[in-house]
């Protein structure tokens, strides 16, 4: 069997490069993601974010990075796997992408269920936030249960 790849996209009706340094920098995505963050995105950077909410954590190591276009991280939620991040001009605004790759274990298709749920959130969350500064408290709100279980360790 093929691992599956878990694909996301919204229409943000805001700039590239706002859009981008949305998930670039954690004094934004802050407002719509994770609570905390050790820094901002840089390539051969690594990461800690923390849901706090959860009580929980994860790394990323940032692998690419091209301003406004592109971010490329791998990690370790809920095993090592890779995620790129797409931001493209759009006459609206900006269409993000993000694809999330090289899953795999024996629960590879809930993982990748759980993985498209949350993409599909984050990108919500994003759009409410840049568009209408609004914190609809989507990641906070989504699954809280199933969540905390899953990431055990993380702490």
């Amino acid at each position: 069997m093929t691992a599956p790849i878990v694909k996301a996209e919204m229409l943000i009706r805001k700039p590239p490069a706002e859009v981008f340094n949305a998930f670039a920098d954690p004094a934004v995505t802050t407002k719509f993601w994770f609570t905390k963050s050790s820094g901002k995105l840089e390539a051969g950077k690594r990461v800690r974010w923390e849901w706090e909410m959860y009580g929980v954590g994860d790394d990323a190591d940032v692998k690419e990075i091209e301003p406004n276009k592109r971010i490329v991280f791998e990690w370790s939620f809920p095993k090592s796997n890779m995620v790129e991040m797409m931001f493209a001009p759009h006459a609206k605004g900006t269409l993000v992408t993000i694809t999330n790759s090289g899953l795999r274990g024996a629960d590879v298709i809930a993982e990748a269920l759980d993985l498209t749920q949350g993409w599909n959130l984050v990108l919500a969350a994003a759009k409410a936030w840049l568009e209408l500064r609004a914190d609809l408290d989507i990641v906070a709100d989504s699954g809280a249960d199933h969540i905390v279980p899953s990431w055990e360790g993380r702490r």
